[in-house]
């Protein structure tokens, strides 16, 4: 087969006095039936070129193995004494949602969506039990488009209600006191005439009561619904309640942005023409309010102004004014995460050099006192009920697998409920070192290292180097069984925690954002000059490897280094930044990625536009790239324009292949099989190219 060639036709942008070209414009209408045939040839042939590598059936059938021994739960949810969560065995494609008894019995089968037959697979994304633990809403889509419908079942039956609604993509559920009624976010119907920008425009909050018709659900909460509340088009409103309190929080995310703004009202005007509710500000942007959680009449709010690594202060909600609020936690060395109330104590979630902490601090006043966990590693979720002073947590580290620990707050111990199988795996025979790289600047960048015990530093060892770097967000220590199948063949495994993540709270995520963004790229290619010049490989041996925002690292290293790779490989990856607003997801990144409209914006974003720094006769390494048809986050034009260009201008002869899933979207609602074979294809390519 030959590899199809993309037309060129070049389309010329002026932005503050510089001109960017486009050769590959056209694709951006991707329902084109030039561009779905382009689609689909590009995957034919990159489908044929992976199913001839000579180890791609015997990695496969290992991860098969590996998956097969397998059982995972998470996204674990308290309610009622009751216990829900997401579990998939071994025969299961896709996870199914579980519940039990916090104080035992067996588990019970809630929602299968395994059992659904169609052409194209549907997978469970969300859901929110109902307080009492009597009800659950839960959201499908298919095709890993997260085009959420909303479905209510009952527990005791198992029965799902004859209802559906419509544009719950992302949405929140909250449920109020009659256990029946409850508030959801709702994006209105987009027409196919719609701008491609509209489509996460304007959503509200609606009350939906029992027996009444979801499209006259009453509107409660949005733009232009109350004047006492300023949103903006992309802004993402969302109300909480509490049982614990006559108080309900109306909440406003803009965008991606890590900061919120807060309003609170009485719970009683829920019940009221919503736009004479009295809403009253609690804190805006500028505030740093990233977090909260409330009680009675207090709210506590996690906060970076004047403390990078977070405090966390309290307000009256009688009376919010934060110019006057108490410090309850200072800021100190670790980041605080989250927070939660939890009996008569207030529960910091910590990041301390990366290790997940907890501490409680009483809310009548005191010190913080820190608990001491079992596990030294990732707290991956926690949760609690208000009513009780019960707290579940998911420990879990490189080379341990997730374990979920009850534990009572008051005294401070843990237990492990062994409800989650402890994998079978041996992992005895490997070892993690957690270094400092040294970047451009001087500053010191933290680096896991994952592979066997007695590596020889020869420089000869096959290197997978990950990252991410946006938004703020840890990359943490995770638990993978399927990473085993790269590890036993002497791979190794590396993590950067470049700047724009979260790993030393605020401060590290501002300094890789905006103007900033050369940060996170330089020191994903200083973590890979460490890893050289220690001598765990060398260039020819080195691939890095990063998906969605990981595609800025990923590609920002390609385009800059290309002599330090011998593969990269960018997952449906974010490449084009200068045409990223103008994509479905595209308004709500403007926050983290900048804007074209001004020119701080412009400069931010080429700076992480790696597809317009690709140039014509430059040696690239090999490439593979993804993209998933249904992606709602991350448009498949962005890896296919990046493909288009490389195939084109690559002079090293090395391939340049674009994988496509026709059925999958960003990863979330993939299936077990796509997983694996998605996995597969990845090692083989790399062991091809390193020349295993």
């Amino acid at each position: 087969m030959k590899q199809p060639i993309a037309r060129i036709e070049v389309v010329r942008d002026n932005y503050f006095g510089t001109t960017i070209e486009d050769p590959y414009r056209w694709m951006e209408d991707r329902q084109s039936e030039e561009m779905q045939s382009w689609l689909k040839a590009q995957a034919d042939y990159t489908r044929a070129y992976l199913d001839a590598l000579p180890e791609r059936a015997a990695l496969l059938t290992r991860i098969e193995e590996l998956d097969d021994t397998t059982t995972t739960a998470r996204n674990f949810e308290l309610a009622g004494g009751n216990v829900f969560y997401l579990r998939k065995d071994p025969s299961d494609n896709l996870e199914k949602l579980m519940v039990r008894g916090l104080a035992g019995g067996e588990e019970k089968l809630l929602f299968d969506p395994n059992a659904l037959k169609g052409e194209v697979h549907t997978a469970l994304d969300w859901y929110f039990p109902s307080r009492d633990g009597k009800h659950v809403a839960y959201g499908i889509s298919q095709g890993g488009s997260e085009e959420s419908v909303l479905h209510v079942l009952e527990v005791e039956s198992g029965r799902t209600l004859d209802l559906t609604i419509k544009g719950t993509d992302f949405t929140s559920v909250n449920w109020l006191e009659d256990q029946r009624s409850f508030l959801y976010r709702r994006f209105p119907h987009r027409g196919p005439e719609a701008e491609a920008t509209d489509y996460f425009k304007d959503s509200k909050i609606h009350l939906h009561r029992p027996g009444s018709d979801p499209e006259r659900d009453p509107i409660i909460f949005g733009r232009g619904i109350n004047p006492r509340v300023e949103l903006a088009p992309d802004d993402i409103p969302q109300i909480f309640t509490s049982t614990k309190s006559d108080w309900m929080i109306g909440e406003i995310l803009h965008g991606d942005q890590s900061e919120i703004t807060l309003y609170v009202a009485p719970r009683s005007a829920l019940n009221e023409d919503p736009a004479t509710c009295p809403w009253r500000l609690i804190a805006d942007i500028e505030d740093g309010v990233t977090g909260y959680t409330w009680s009675g009449d207090t709210i506590y709010l996690k906060t970076h102004k004047g403390a990078p690594r977070y405090k966390v202060i309290a307000t009256s909600l009688k009376e919010p004014d934060l110019a006057r609020a108490r410090v309850v936690v200072s800021e100190s060395q670790v980041v605080i995460e989250d927070i939660r109330v939890v009996g008569e104590y207030l529960l910091t979630l910590d990041l301390d050099a990366g290790l997940g902490r907890i501490r409680r601090v009483r809310l009548s006043g005191g010190e913080p006192e820190q608990l001491s966990l079992p596990i030294e590693g990732t707290i991956s979720g926690w949760t609690s009920e208000e009513d009780s002073t019960e707290l579940l947590l998911t420990l879990t580290s490189w080379l341990i697998s997730p374990q979920l620990y009850r534990c009572d707050v008051n005294s401070g111990q843990f237990a492990n409920t062994g409800w989650i199988p402890t994998s079978p795996i041996d992992v005895s025979g490997f070892e993690v070192h957690e270094v400092f790289a040294p970047g451009k600047d001087g500053t010191q960048i933290p680096l896991s290292i994952i592979h066997k015990k007695g590596l020889v530093l020869d420089g000869n060892n096959p290197t997978l180097m990950q990252g991410y770097g946006s938004y703020g967000i840890v990359s943490r220590a995770a638990f993978n069984p399927l990473r085993v199948s790269w590890l036993e063949r002497g791979g190794v495994f590396a993590m950067a925690h470049m700047r724009g993540g979260g790993e030393y709270g605020d401060g590290w995520h501002k300094a890789g954002h905006m103007l900033k963004k050369h940060n996170t790229i330089e020191d994903f290619i200083a973590c890979a000059e460490y890893l050289v010049q220690q001598g765990y490989t060398r260039p020819a041996k080195l691939a890095g490897i990063g998906g969605s925002a990981g595609g800025i690292p990923t590609g920002g290293s390609l385009v800059r280094r290309p002599d330090l790779w011998a593969v990269m490989v960018m997952a449906v990856p974010c490449v084009n930044t200068l045409r990223m607003e103008f994509t479905e997801n595209g308004p709500p990144n403007i926050p983290e990625f900048g804007s074209v409209t001004t020119e701080d914006g412009f400069k931010g974003l080429l700076i992480t536009d790696s597809y317009t720094r690709v140039k014509d006769g430059e040696r690239y390494p090999a490439v593979l790239l993804t993209g998933g048809a249904n992606d709602p986050r991350v448009v498949v034009w962005q890896p296919a324009k990046m493909a288009a260009r490389l195939q084109a201008a690559s002079a090293s002869g090395k391939p340049v292949l674009l994988r496509i899933e026709f059925q999958g979207g960003h990863g979330m609602g993939s299936t077990r099989q796509q997983i694996r074979e998605e996995l597969a294809d990845t090692y083989a390519f790399l062991l091809q190219q390193f020349g295993a």
